[in-house]
């Protein structure tokens, strides 16, 4: 039986919208051409929410196919760049005027609690705003070589970009892979991660709406080990970023080296210290180390998942972040009081729950939290453990979930040795009121960013991006933009 290209949903907020379940190839809604389908699940119940159209390699063969006619002989070869940036701004209006909808989809699907969703949405209207700015502000150099010799570089868009997102952002990730690719003038083949594909899909409408040509935004369902492995060894794709774990991080840069040596950016995972010295002031910094490991209900590869306090106050510390913690509201992701929704999939909640476990036969003790919270959906109480020491698994691996370990320090330089005693390197979080001490521990940090009294703070303009096997390259900012260009140099010979 054929699978429907839309569905009307209703949502518990009360909205009722028309939600496409089709592969979005070349500017239109189809079924995939093997006719696969798959389930998506609300997180807060547990229960089915849709069925959408599964992408298989001939599926993305198509899709790579219209974005390669639109990139180098569709209307969109024609445009300028300050038009490039027109329709990227109507598509931020867009976003705008679908806030409502796109964070109520986004908290249907991904579990998270309204008011984290609210905040993704304006997010992504920042950053879709930002890189149409950008759009016709990519310049080249001339470069003096001698009088009888006129040099100069252009910034070229490398064509069809394959990109892949994960599930704990997926519209934002969508808007920051989005903005730079089709800023500097590429074309784009995304594939959405399978736990959260509906909000990736309502936005590729927008794009149509927005007067996108077709083929240089098609958006694809599908799984990893199809979908995914197919752009990343696409012969005519020549760029793949990639949001996600760092074990398929290692797979897509083999895959880039095994078919076309794509140039490959990565933003991977991260196990991110968090630090508190005798000087900080405690309730604020309390507040921003449960907004640190708490916000998205952990699933942020950035989160401040080790904590470390110095021994001066560190007592003080666990006695407010234990309060601090208990007073998180945990549950309906709908309910706008709520801070802490459900864990994407049941997969993850007992991947997350198996590290509670380990926690506590490790001999770390259990200071709150450590249980599941109610008895539908997915749901975890906000869980912290503390006496926690360097050989322990829960210091050391990535959980991506609402469970915090902390540790004593004694000084800047066990500290730092601590806090780089790792094989991430994506954020850290600094706490203190002496300039000299914050700078010099942000100095000395493998870090990628580096938040100092406050975490969690991102913005569009700031580039993101990891040390070590957090990843390659950068999100954000300009440093984004060179992800998508390529630089070509013209000699011309004066003489």
């Amino acid at each position: 039986m054929s699978v429907s290209l839309s569905t009307t949903i209703k949502l518990p907020n009360g909205i009722e919208y028309e939600q496409p379940l089709g592969l979005f190839i070349n500017g239109e809604f189809v079924p995939g051409k093997e006719g696969k389908t798959f389930e998506v699940f609300n997180p807060a119940t547990g229960q089915v929410s849709a069925s959408v159209h599964e992408a298989t390699e001939t599926d993305i063969d198509i899709a790579v196919e219209a974005a390669h006619e639109a990139f180098y002989n569709g209307p969109w070869s024609k445009l300028t760049a300050a038009e490039r940036g027109i329709k990227l701004a109507k598509l931020a209006e867009l976003f705008e005027e679908n806030l409502q909808i796109l964070a109520s989809i986004e908290a249907f699907d991904n579990g998270k609690a309204i008011q984290l969703a609210k905040g993704d949405v304006q997010a992504c209207i920042g950053c879709l705003r930002y890189y149409a700015g950008w759009a016709d502000k990519i310049h080249g150099k001339v470069i003096e070589t001698g009088p009888s010799s006129f040099n100069y570089t252009k910034q070229e868009p490398i064509g069809v970009c394959g990109q892949i997102i994960p599930w704990n952002f997926p519209l934002l990730m969508w808007a920051w892979k989005i903005g730079p690719a089709i800023a500097t003038g590429n074309v784009v083949v995304l594939k959405s991660a399978e736990q959260t594909p509906l909000g990736a899909l309502y936005a590729a409408k927008l794009t149509k709406e927005a007067g996108f040509p077709p083929g240089v935004i098609n958006v694809v369902s599908g799984f990893g080990r199809v979908a995914g492995n197919a752009i990343s060894m696409h012969p005519k794709i020549h760029k793949i970023a990639f949001t996600g774990s760092t074990l398929v991080g290692r797979q897509i840069l083999k895959a880039s080296a095994e078919s076309n040596l794509k140039k490959v950016t990565l933003e991977l995972g991260g196990k991110s210290p968090n630090i508190v010295f005798n000087d900080a002031d405690i309730d604020k910094a309390v507040e921003w180390i449960n907004f640190g490991i708490y916000y998205n209900g952990g699933q942020t590869c950035c989160a401040g998942s080790r904590v470390y306090v110095q021994e001066g106050i560190y007592d003080k510390v666990i006695e407010a972040f234990k309060k601090r913690a208990n007073k998180n509201l945990v549950g309906n992701p709908f309910d706008p009081e709520v801070f802490q929704g459900a864990q994407v999939s049941q997969l993850q909640f007992d991947r997350i729950m198996s590290y509670v476990d380990i926690g506590k036969k490790e001999g770390a003790t259990v200071e709150a939290g450590g249980a599941r919270h109610g008895d539908e959906g997915w749901f975890i109480q906000p869980t912290i453990f503390s006496g926690c020491t360097e050989d322990m698994r829960i210091m050391q691996e990535e959980i991506f979930g609402p469970v915090v370990a902390v540790a004593k320090f004694k000084d800047i330089d066990d500290v730092v040795f601590k806090g780089n005693n790792s094989v991430y390197g994506l954020a850290a979080g600094i706490h203190t009121k002496n300039l000299n001490t914050a700078i010099e521990v942000s100095n000395r940090l493998r870090a990628g960013t580096v938040w100092v009294n406050s975490y969690n703070s991102l913005h569009w303009a700031l580039p993101f991006g990891g040390y070590q096997q957090s990843g390659i390259g950068r999100e954000l900012g300009k440093e984004a933009l060179k992800n998508y260009t390529q630089v070509k140099t013209v000699s011309i010979n004066l003489d």
